[in-house]
């Protein structure tokens, strides 16, 4: 359903190298590098590399965002949890199971650098 989408942020090289450690178990990689007014805009991807998670010059919004990564299995989001901790990222919520959203729903939400609530899921189906 979703093509592609993209958070404003303060600093992209700075959010570029956050996402790209944390996020590293579940493959995601620079795909694309555009440069924009003395920044880039930067598409990230996963294995297929084509770019759908794309970080902009523009700085935090005034409300926090969500994103959910896709994760293979719960070893994945254990992986992105130790990435996130030995990163020095705020962690919101440790992997754990969150049956009130359904059974198999195991997540670890994270903080990224420009406030925004960004998870590694895998559903257990």
């Amino acid at each position: 359903m979703i093509d592609h989408f993209g958070f404003p942020v303060a600093d992209v090289d700075a959010s570029v190298a956050t996402y790209l450690r944390v996020f590293a178990p579940l493959g995601l990689q620079e795909a694309i590098r555009i440069p924009h007014e003395g920044s880039s805009v930067v598409g990230l991807a996963g294995a297929a590399g084509i770019p759908q998670f794309w970080l902009t010059p523009g700085g935090a919004l005034g409300s926090e965002l969500h994103v959910a990564f896709s994760a293979p299995d719960r070893a994945a989001v254990e992986a992105v949890h130790a990435a996130a901790v030995e990163a020095g990222v705020e962690v919101l919520h440790a992997p754990r199971e969150w049956p009130e959203y359904h059974p198999g729903y195991y997540a670890v939400f994270l903080r990224d650098p420009d406030g925004h609530n960004v998870e590694a899921v895998t559903h257990g189906f």
